[in-house]
């Protein structure tokens, strides 16, 4: 197919535009018009910030089969505000596939959204239930799938960095949902590879799929686990008093690089679990375990073709 990538330059969005092009697939690589790498062979100019209305997108898809979404922001700024990049620009998008003749749309969206109360929850949830709304329509020809990840763990992911820094100290101070809350974390591979599934055998698949590793724990338990990945010694393990948690995810607000922020914070108020069969049955395998996840998706490349499963 020819699939038009967006976020392409993006942690997610290079792991599936390696594996589309592993499956032989033509990606039209999206990105942001100021992107260092916008001369990328292939690449697409395109600003999330702006594009919101229909028109803009439709001599993007000529002749595009396919289109995934991999666009995402974590918090709202003045370059990219979160309600066009979440919410307007994907529905413009969704539209002009519509009006294009695009056969396939897949939505990269987020495990917990369909309920959470954030900024980040409503927008996506916005453009998801847009998106599922209009294709539900009978005789729709456009197919649809959102996928609803949980934490996705790689290399060169913001969440995956921090938990890896945080596995090498020896006197861990963690906010109280930290501790508590229960995440399914999958490896950047497994989603990559359920996106090319979605546009190979599974091509006739709508709706939402959670993206999820086959066995939840506590993210204070993930974050000892890579520890022991990584052969380390346990870790003593303190809770940081709320208020200094409340205070840590404000300062983290003005950190825009920071995957810990108060819309983060919120967000652990709940679990961020999913039952892992409809990933298996895209896969055709486990997904990645959590307790293989330095081995996999750290320690090899995103890009290069991975062995997944369950450790026996």
């Amino acid at each position: 197919m020819q699939v038009l990538l967006t976020g392409a330059t993006g942690f997610i969005g290079q792991a599936i535009a390696a594996a589309l092009r592993r499956a032989g697939h033509t990606v039209h690589m999206g990105h942001s018009p100021n992107s260092p790498r916008q001369q990328h062979a292939g690449g697409v100019p395109m600003d999330f910030a702006r594009d919101t209305d229909a028109a803009t997108w439709l001599p993007r898809l000529q002749g595009i089969d396919a289109v995934v979404n991999a666009v995402g922001v974590l918090r709202n700024t003045a370059t990219r505000p979160i309600d066009a990049v979440h919410h307007r620009t994907p529905v413009a998008l969704f539209d002009a596939c519509l009006q294009a003749g695009v056969r396939h749309v897949v939505q990269i969206s987020a495990l917990g959204v369909q309920t959470g109360t954030t900024r980040y929850a409503r927008t996506k949830r916005a453009a998801d239930d847009h998106l599922l709304g209009m294709t539900a329509a009978p005789g729709c020809p456009l197919r649809s799938v959102v996928l609803r990840p949980s934490v996705v763990f790689g290399h060169g992911g913001a969440s995956a960095a921090l938990f890896m820094q945080l596995a090498r100290l020896p006197v861990l101070v963690l906010p109280g949902p930290v501790l508590t809350a229960r995440v399914q974390p999958v490896a950047v591979h497994d989603l990559a590879d359920a996106v090319v599934a979605l546009l190979g055998p599974h091509q006739q698949q709508r709706g939402v799929v959670p993206c999820v590793g086959p066995e939840a724990l506590p993210m204070a338990e993930l974050i000892a686990s890579l520890r022991a990945q990584c052969g380390r010694p346990a870790a003593q393990v303190l809770r940081l008093p709320l208020p200094l948690t409340q205070l840590s995810a404000r300062m983290g607000d003005w950190i825009a690089v920071s995957p810990w922020c108060s819309e983060t914070l919120a967000m652990l108020a709940t679990d961020n679990v999913a039952d892992p069969a409809p990933l298996r049955a895209l896969l055709g395998h486990d997904a990645t375990h959590y307790s293989q996840l330095v081995a996999r998706a750290w320690s090899a490349p995103a890009s290069a073709p991975q062995r997944t499963g369950a450790p026996t």
